[in-house]
Parts: C-alpha cells; sequence; structure tokens
C-alpha cells in the first residue's frame, strides 16, 4: 500500500480480512458508509499470494458507482483509470494490459462468468453493497459460488456491505469467516418532519430543503423515489432559491448525462454550496464531498413484476430501515450532521428491516436464460441466498418456451444461444434476431428501439417510441454516441440476412418483443385492451390515441388504470404477417342480454384481441341451447315466462324436499340456475331467443325433474287443494316456508282434528277467515282453538256479523258456506 494514502477506519481490520482470505476462499465485510472498504480493499489485496499476476474483479451496482471507485482507486495510486485500475461498463471500458484490479457493474460480471466459467486469469470477485440484493448480483454470486465448488477451488469470493446479514451470506458462502469495521461516523442528528399524508411528497420536500439551507451550513442531499419527483422539486426549488444565490441545484439519476453526473459528486466551488435531488442511487458507494445535511422523503421506486400479466411495474414503497439508515449516514461522512426525514419517528419502526431482493420480485426470464446458458434447467438447484420464486419461474419458463430460446426439457436450443449473445434482455434480443432475418436495416432499427428502452431516457420521454428512436438518432451528446455503437453491435450480432430491403416499421418490430402486449383500441381515443387481457390508456390528446393498434413496450398500474408509457402505431396488416401461426379462427357464440338472444360470430383472435369478426346465423343445436339457457339464468329465473300452475307445482316440490329432503329433487332458485343447462337446455333446442320460450316448455322442462315415482305422492302429499267439511276444495298456498290454507272459520265447523301434509309429517298453517275473508286467527292446533280462543273469537264476531252461526261449541257443529235465513 503506498504511504501517501491516507488512513481510513477500514485499515484497521485489513489485516484480518487478509489473513481470512489467506486460509480461505471467501470471506464477508461488514463496514459502514465512509469506511473505505470499496476503495482499499481491492488495493489492499494486490500483495496477496494467492493473487499471483491474476486480476481482481469489483462489482459494483450501478455505472455511477462503478466510474467513481475506479477513478477514486487510480487517482489514490497516482495512475489514470486503465493503467492498474481498470473499468468495464455498458456505455464504455478502460483496462490494458497492465490491469489488476477491474471495476464492473453486476450485469457486466454476470456474462463474465457465463462466457468464461473457469474465469480465467481473475484471482477475487468482491461483491461490493452486497445488501442492495439485485438480481445481477444474486446472480453473479450463485454462479461464482457454483464454479468455485467445481472449477476454481482457488477463486477468492468477498461480499461486502454497510448492512447486510452477515451470518446469512456467511452460511451461503460455505461458512466464511465474517469480518466486522467499526468505521468512523460523525455523529448525525435525526429530526421528524411528519408530513402530512395528504400533501404532495414534492411540496413536502421543497419546503424541507428551504428550512434545511436557511438552518444549517454546507450542502444538501435529499432523496426522492424517482426522476420525475426530482425533476418536479427542482422546478419547485428553482423558484425558492432566488434567495440563496450561492447554492447550486444539481439532479443525480441514472438517466442523466454523465457530465451531469460528475457535477452532482464533485465538490461545490469554494464559496458555494449544492442541493443534491438523488435518487436511492446515492445511497451507497459514492461519497458526496461537502453534504452534511440529508433530507429523506423515505420512499423508494422498485420494479414489481406480475406473472400472471407477464408485466414489470415500477411501485413507490417505504424504503427499509437499512436504507434510511444509510441515507442518515450521508450526512456524517466527513463531519457532523442533520437528517430530516419527512416522517415520523414512531413509523420508523415499521419500516422493514431490509431492501426486499429483487430476485423475489422481478422477471426471472434473463435468469432463467442464463442458467440455462450455465448448463442448469432449474435455478432453484444453484446456491441462492433466497431461492427463486416458483410462479415467476414457471412464467419465464414459458416465456422462453415460447421464444423458442428453450426447449422441453429447459435446455438452452440453438436460438435461445443466440439470443443470449445479445446483452439484453430476451424479449429485447428476440426483438433484434427476428428483426434481422428483415435484413440490416430491419436489425439497425430493432438495436436502436432496444437502445431507447434499456437506456432510460435516450431520446426523451415521449410515449411516443417512433419520436424517442429519432431523437436518439439526432442526439449528439456522449451517452446517445456510445449507445448508437453498442446498437451497432447488436444489430450486427444478430446476423442480418443480406440485402437492405425495406425494414417493418418499429411497431411491428416492437411486436416481436412484447407479443403479449398488442393493443387494440377500444372505441374512446386512448382507451386500449391488450392481447393478455389487460386494459391500458393514454392521454386522449396524443396522436397514439387515436391509432387503431399499438404494440405496448411499458405499461404502469393496476389493471383497472394502467397507464401506457411506451408504444408505437401498428397496423392490422403487420399483426397479420409476423403473427399468421398465432392468429386463431373461431366462431364464438354467446348470449345477448340486452337483445335476450343468441348471437354468433365467426372471429380472428390474437390473445385477448379481435382482430376481425362476422356475424353469423345463431346456431339451433343442442349446444346453442345450452348456451340460450344459461344466458337466460344469468338474467334471473324470473325472466322465463312462468304460468301460475308451474310456479304453484314447483312451490310444491320445494316444500316436501323442506320437510323430507332426499329424494324429492332442489327447486330453489340458486340450485335451478346452477343447472340450468341441464334441465332446461334440452328443451330449448330449435331456440335461439327467450322470446321463444312458452311457459308450456318451462313447465315440462320442470316437471321432468321429478321422477316418476314421485308424481303419485307429490298428489297425495302436497295436493293443490284440500276438501273441508263443506265438501269446497280449497287452494293451498305452498310460497311461504309453511303451506297455508286460508279458509272461512264456518266451513271448518264439526273438524274435530287439524289437516295436515306430508303423509300427516306437516300441519297446515290456517289462515281462519271471517264471512268478509278477512283473517280473525292463525293456528296450527285447531282442536285446540276450538277449545280456548274460540270463545273470545265468537263474541267479537257475534257482533259484527250476526247473520252468521257462531256456535258455542264448533267442533259438533255443522259446516256451513251460508248465512243464517233471515228472521232466524
Amino acid at each position: 500500500m503506498p504511504p501517501a494514502l491516507p488512513s481510513l477506519p477500514i485499515e484497521a481490520v485489513l489485516g484480518d480480512l487478509i489473513g481470512a482470505l489467506d486460509a480461505r476462499p471467501n470471506a464477508v465485510l461488514v463496514a459502514p458508509p465512509g469506511a473505505g472498504k470499496t476503495t482499499r480493499v481491492p488495493l489492499a489485496l494486490l500483495d496477496a499470494v494467492w493473487r499471483e499476476d491474476r486480476r481482481i474483479i469489483v462489482l459494483e451496482p450501478r455505472r455511477l458507482a462503478a466510474r467513481a471507485a475506479a477513478e477514486r482507486m487510480a487517482s489514490l495510486l497516482g495512475e489514470r483509470v486503465g493503467d492498474t485500475v481498470g473499468l468495464r461498463v455498458r456505455l464504455g471500458s478502460k483496462v490494458s494490459g497492465r490491469t489488476r484490479i477491474e471495476v464492473v457493474t453486476e450485469g457486466v460480471f454476470a456474462r463474465m462468468i457465463l462466457d468464461d466459467p473457469e474465469l480465467t486469469g481473475i484471482a477475487a470477485v468482491l461483491f461490493d453493497e452486497f445488501h442492495e440484493r439485485s438480481l445481477d448480483a444474486d446472480l453473479g454470486l450463485a454462479l461464482a459460488l457454483d464454479a468455485q465448488s467445481g472449477l476454481r477451488e482457488d477463486l477468492r469470493l468477498l461480499a461486502m456491505s454497510a448492512t447486510l446479514d452477515g451470518a446469512r451470506v456467511a452460511r451461503l458462502m460455505h461458512d466464511a469467516p465474517v469480518i466486522a469495521s467499526e468505521g468512523r461516523a460523525h455523529p448525525v442528528e435525526t429530526r421528524y418532519l411528519d408530513r402530512d399524508p395528504g400533501r404532495r411528497i414534492e411540496e413536502a420536500m421543497a419546503e424541507a430543503v428551504e428550512r434545511a439551507l436557511r438552518a444549517e451550513p454546507g450542502s444538501v442531499l435529499a432523496f426522492l423515489p424517482g426522476q420525475g419527483e426530482i425533476l418536479r422539486v427542482e422546478r419547485l426549488l428553482r423558484e425558492r432559491l432566488e434567495r440563496f444565490p450561492e447554492v447550486d441545484l444539481a439532479p443525480l439519476y441514472g438517466a442523466l448525462e454523465r457530465g451531469e453526473q460528475d457535477r452532482a459528486v464533485r465538490p461545490s466551488p469554494p464559496g458555494r454550496r449544492k442541493v443534491v435531488l438523488a435518487t436511492s442511487i446515492a445511497e451507497t458507494s459514492l461519497t458526496i464531498e461537502g453534504v452534511r445535511v440529508v433530507v429523506d422523503s423515505g420512499l423508494a421506486r422498485v420494479p414489481v413484476y406480475e406473472p400472471d400479466l407477464g408485466l414489470t411495474r415500477l411501485v413507490t414503497v417505504r424504503a427499509s430501515r437499512a436504507a434510511v439508515d444509510q441515507r442518515r449516514g450521508r450526512a456524517g461522512r466527513t463531519e457532523p450532521g442533520l437528517c430530516y426525514r419527512l416522517w415520523s419517528e414512531a413509523a420508523t419502526g415499521a419500516l422493514e428491516p431490509f431492501t426486499k431482493p429483487e430476485i423475489l420480485s422481478a422477471d426471472l426470464a434473463g435468469l432463467v436464460l442464463d442458467c440455462a446458458a450455465w448448463g442448469v434447467a432449474d435455478p432453484a438447484a444453484l446456491p441462492f441466498l433466497d431461492p427463486p420464486p416458483a410462479p415467476a419461474l414457471a412464467e419465464a419458463k414459458a416465456l422462453l418456451a415460447g421464444l423458442g430460446a428453450l426447449d422441453a426439457d429447459g435446455r438452452l436450443t440453438p436460438d435461445g444461444a443466440r439470443l443470449r449473445a445479445l446483452p439484453l434482455p430476451p424479449r429485447l434480443a428476440r426483438m433484434v434476431v427476428g428483426a434481422g432475418r428483415h435484413g440490416r436495416a430491419a436489425a439497425r432499427d430493432a438495436a436502436d428501439l432496444a437502445a431507447v428502452l434499456v437506456e432510460r431516457g435516450l431520446g426523451g420521454d415521449a410515449v411516443d417510441l417512433t419520436e424517442r428512436v429519432e431523437r436518439f438518432r439526432r442526439d449528439r451528446a456522449g451517452r446517445a454516441e456510445d449507445m448508437r455503437r453498442l446498437a451497432a453491435g447488436w444489430a450486427k450480432a444478430a446476423e442480418p440476412a443480406p440485402g437492405e430491403g425495406e425494414a417493418p416499421p418499429l411497431g411491428a418490430l416492437l411486436a416481436l418483443a412484447y407479443p403479449d402486449r398488442i393493443a387494440r383500441a377500444r372505441g374512446r381515443p386512448g382507451e386500449f385492451v391488450l392481447a393478455n387481457g389487460r386494459g391500458g390508456g393514454l392521454d386522449p390528446a396524443l396522436a397514439l390515441a387515436r391509432e387503431p393498434f399499438l404494440a405496448v413496450a411499458e405499461i404502469v398500474g393496476k389493471a383497472a388504470s394502467a397507464r401506457i408509457l411506451a408504444a408505437a402505431p401498428l397496423g392490422l396488416d403487420a399483426i397479420e404477417t409476423l403473427f399468421a401461426d398465432r392468429i386463431e379462427s373461431r366462431t364464438v357464440v354467446a348470449f345477448d342480454p340486452a337483445a335476450r338472444a343468441l348471437r354468433a360470430r365467426a372471429q380472428r383472435r390474437l390473445g385477448a384481441l379481435t382482430l376481425g369478426e362476422r356475424i353469423l346465423p345463431a346456431p339451433a343445436d343442442e349446444a346453442g341451447a345450452r348456451r340460450l339457457a344459461r344466458g337466460i339464468a344469468d338474467l334471473g329465473l324470473d325472466a322465463l315466462p312462468w304460468s301460475k300452475a308451474a310456479l304453484q307445482w314447483r312451490e310444491r316440490v320445494r316444500f316436501l324436499h323442506r320437510a323430507e329432503g332426499d329424494p324429492w329433487p332442489d327447486l330453489s332458485d340458486a340450485a335451478l340456475a346452477a343447472t340450468v343447462e341441464d334441465w332446461l337446455g334440452p328443451h330449448l333446442v330449435g331456440r335461439t331467443r327467450l322470446d321463444e320460450v312458452g311457459s308450456d316448455t318451462v313447465f315440462e322442462a320442470l316437471q321432468a325433474l321429478l321422477p316418476w315415482t314421485l308424481r303419485a305422492r307429490l298428489d297425495a302429499e302436497a295436493p293443490t287443494h284440500v276438501e273441508v267439511p263443506t265438501g269446497s276444495r280449497i287452494p293451498v298456498d305452498y310460497g311461504a316456508e309453511e303451506p297455508v290454507l286460508a279458509v272461512r272459520v264456518q266451513e271448518l265447523f264439526g273438524l274435530g282434528h287439524h289437516p295436515t301434509l306430508g303423509g300427516g309429517r306437516v300441519p297446515l298453517v290456517l289462515h281462519l277467515l271471517s264471512p268478509a275473508q278477512r283473517p280473525i286467527q292463525i293456528t296450527r292446533d285447531l282442536p285446540g282453538f276450538w277449545r280456548g280462543s274460540w270463545a273470545g273469537v265468537r263474541a267479537d264476531m257475534r257482533g259484527q256479523y250476526p247473520r252468521h252461526p257462531w256456535p258455542e261449541d264448533p267442533a259438533t257443529a255443522a259446516p256451513t258456506r251460508r248465512a243464517k235465513p233471515r228472521g232466524t
């Protein structure tokens, strides 16, 4: 270690770390922010005996962090990046034959080890900031451990982090020793501002930043969930900071040009200070000089994959305790500081302890493809700290099989090898390779389209990807130049067919990557339905909103309110050409509730999309009859033309079912609706409309539900009428829970027992009526009524109806339908 290097806290444990890696191949280092682990550990390991003349690979989660780490280490050695310390990232690499430490992003390392499983010429791999648990980091460590076990026992692996469950990672790394550094953090005071949940985060943040600038010296680092919030806060602060002429505003997020990122990170000139508005990109790895105040929104934006829809959406969530502690620590890197938190102190205890690993909520198609290239059909067989979820794995395998990248056994196909050869997500690789079959121009168009999709911010943020690609091609900034060179390489690697034929439109190329996201207009401008069944919307003022078809690359939000963020227009002719093998022609017969009739259409469909249809005569066959029956039941059984006889017959059977259960059928609304296709359907053959169904048909279908053996019992045990002592046949009402007989009391004189149904098991409920047919008593015990309350009823009724008989003993009196003769 050169003597000119400044002393950092990590040096106190460097000896222990070097000794641990001398004795064993793996180790875990836990060191707080500012300890110096990112830059000092790789330099210290240069002199390790086991390194020999091989390289040390240092993994960083982001390009900005990788570039900062490489530049810092090179400066400590008095060299330039590309000498002893090199850099390898997507948009440019600086390495040479002298390079011994190579700083790479996690995604680059995953491709390195897949292309060379033995990691030839590499002595050690250092996983910096492993606590962020990106999908690439988890995959890289799993592959490195697998290679170490089978191919490279001498390979050293070191996981480093400030907030890490060290014991758990150590177990994964074959019980590796854990070395901890105490660090040298300056004290940070924490103040809670308890933002009103109804207030926009941008307004609260702008106010808090202004408050910090008024009260505290030094620069401010403000954490926000994403680029959109950063730009909105920047606009608000430009108005507020007119009174702070010494303050510079510096956004910091992944899509910025390199020069703008550097401006945010480098120290402010003497006499000036700055406000850095950053995403979680500034949580770790970076030291922003001069910052002594942190303002934390407490929010983060994370990708969440929905396997059932095949979509990844960005979701704003509360940051974990580990993340907010990292953010807070940024205020104490170089001197005592202050942290404002835009939530209540009590809410901190409810935060998740650690950030959720990306592997648990990400699209795993790329991981499954990489594992297949590694020779592993089941990724769960590899040593992951958290095993990949089975549903996401199944969806990923299905997608890759649909792309032709995997065979039935999960092995890589030749097409899959071609996709994996491109450093792109599988869908976009499929687009570039597929476009190559149309010639060099199509391959280049697809590569440029892939470039604006993987490098956020290129070409602007227009929803129309055609517009983004055109702007990207005109952009002369360094990042755009670098991406154009990369895209040209992708197009060439796709092995395009010779010739310069006319390239398909960009929308058609995009559909090669996202066939499940081809969208058709619903009717109103801006409303679309996707082939996967999901709905999506656009601003009606956009030109895209009036397109009949779109190919959608990005969509956010839930199904009820999903918003399309990136798409391109698509013609029906292109869909017909590209997806001829996926388009289904079928006849669809459905019940139209408004017309109360069957409707038949010949449709051509791609997934959930109807590409075209024509009206056909509705089928009057057995299948059509069943659909008609189901449609009627869905309207409600009351829609059927019930006759009074059918209703009474049904209620009689229902009475006996309640009284006895089996073998009497259940004719309740729920039971009939559930089985309508079976009992009513066969009787509707030849009909296609509800108004063609007569009441006789319904009664006939209903009666068929009762076995012949029970029909005689139905008449005997649940008769339609009951004969009373006068000889009158009185109808029984079976509509209530219990059967009711409404009869004038005089017609029951002389009856000494209570009438029953159901073979004598169920007493009739007697509604005893006055001569004017008004109720005077309800009873289930007629003899008891004669003996008991009859006397009171008789006293009341004699005055009201003097011309009618009211005997003292009705049980022995003669029944009558008539009044007494006049004068008696």
